[in-house]
């Protein structure tokens, strides 16, 4: 992506002012979008995003500037842009580069696919959630590629490349009984090419957007109250990104921001409870060979039975915490400074029955499906909605029930989880902080909660 004495000049270009670290981050990102509203394509646009951008350090202050111009001008002009903003007395310059490679290859490229066959795909989900129920009102589908190409070099020697594709395919289900409207979606996702398709059942994930949105079209409204919770895996697992994931980040730890800091080695969490970050997942939507400052992809013990192991740490994270980097530095393109980001992010899977949970629990509420939610990610305090949910008396459910949100800690509910379940799966989105959105993957098998406040209106 760019000659190696080039990248040498901008480095020190970038130091000149006294600066002890500099960074130069080039991608060249290509993607579809097509959407689709009741079985008609509304719109379809390819994109492409090329640039680069410049960062310098000096102890733990930062600076970044960044150009959508990739030719040795513009590059010298956003090294000194950065530098000028660093000052300091000693002259650092850049070291001999080890070039390394690496490459999530797919084995059908976007590039070689014909438009027809997105369309094709997705008439198929909408179809499939049309003629789930006469109540299916509206199905709206809509189709993502990326094929991304990044390259990351710095004055400690990294010259590193690494290629991104993903694919994604979001269906939204709306049922209506002519007074009112429930909505349904799934969005499952993969980080490789076109033959992605061959392991995503679109019509499945279309079928479950349509049922979600049915069900919850009959269901009562939830109670409210203090009582136990089980919730279901996959896309369940956002609580815990949300809740504890983000606190967990040197972006909050590193500035004192979090609820975990000072509490390593301490037990944060129930015995049943252990979490990864992990990169290196084959093929997964959150999946990277290296992150965005050249450091290779790692598999981070988070919590390991209920004790806290490690946080995720970028490389400034790692100078103010005194801590070694993770890979986990992220970034949603080349106008953005890198910081720590989660990848896949998940509770391991445990030993307990899923069934069991349920018919043990008494009066509460299975959370079948996982919505939105708030965060606040100094005090950890979520409040979740869910999107399909279940009442349960005395062990058994009994019906549906919409409105459900969970209120909660999360550093308080980590310790009241007191079932994991056997089988772990995960559910895909986009993960927005202060280096913009990222694809996250989150996940965990079906858990059970002892006590959680269940704000609704029934």
């Amino acid at each position: 992506m760019i000659d190696k004495r080039i990248a040498q000049e901008v480095l020190d270009a970038a130091l000149e002012s006294g600066g002890d670290f500099s960074e130069l981050f080039m991608e060249d990102t290509t993607g579809t979008t097509i959407s689709m509203a009741n079985g008609t394509v509304e719109n379809a646009s390819y994109k492409r995003n090329c640039g680069a951008g410049v960062r310098v350090l000096k102890g733990t202050r930062s600076a970044y500037a960044y150009t959508a111009d990739m030719s040795r001008e513009s590059l010298l002009w956003a090294a000194k842009a950065a530098s000028a903003i660093i000052e300091g007395n000693d002259k650092y310059s850049a070291k001999d580069f080890m070039e390394k490679k690496y490459s999530i290859t797919p084995s059908v490229a976007f590039s070689q696919i014909d438009n027809n066959k997105r369309i094709a795909l997705m008439k198929q989900a909408y179809e499939a959630a049309k003629s789930y129920s006469a109540e299916i009102s509206q199905v709206t589908v809509r189709y993502l590629d990326v094929d991304k190409n990044i390259f990351v070099c710095n004055s400690n020697g990294v010259f590193a490349s690494d290629r991104r594709p993903r694919t994604r395919m979001a269906i939204q289900s709306v049922a209506s009984s002519g007074t009112e409207f429930q909505t349904g979606f799934e969005g499952p996702g993969l980080g490789m090419g076109f033959e992605a398709y061959d392991k995503i059942d679109v019509c499945a994930a279309a079928i479950q957007s349509a049922k979600t949105a049915v069900t919850m079209l009959h269901a009562p409204e939830c109670p409210s109250g203090i009582m136990p919770v089980v919730i279901d895996g996959g896309f369940g697992g956002v609580i815990f990104h949300e809740a504890c994931g983000h606190s967990l980040e040197a972006t909050a730890v590193a500035k004192g921001n979090s609820v975990f800091c000072g509490k390593l080695g301490q037990k944060i969490a129930s015995d049943k409870v252990s979490a990864v970050d992990d990169g290196t997942l084959k093929g997964e939507w959150g999946t990277i060979s290296i992150d965005d400052e050249g450091t290779p992809s790692t598999r981070n013990l988070l919590i390991e039975n209920g004790i806290l192991k490690n946080y995720m740490i970028d490389l400034l994270g790692s100078r103010i915490m005194n801590m070694p980097v993770t890979g986990s530095s992220r970034r949603e393109s080349y106008e953005y400074a890198p910081t720590s980001r989660m990848t896949n992010t998940f509770i391991l899977a445990g030993e307990d029955d899923e069934d069991e949970m349920i018919s043990s629990m008494g009066d509460g509420i299975f959370a079948s499906r996982m919505g939105g939610g708030s965060v606040n990610p100094i005090t950890g305090e979520f409040n979740f909605a869910v999107s399909e949910g279940y009442l349960v008396k005395d062990g058994k459910i009994v019906s549906p029930v919409r409105g459900a949100t969970l209120i909660g800690k999360g550093s308080q509910i980590l310790l009241k989880i007191d079932r994991v379940g056997k089988k772990l799966w995960l559910g895909q989105g986009m993960c927005g902080s202060v280096s913009g959105s990222i694809p996250t993957n989150v996940g965990q098998p079906r858990i059970r909660v002892s006590e959680i406040t269940v704000g609704g209106r029934g």
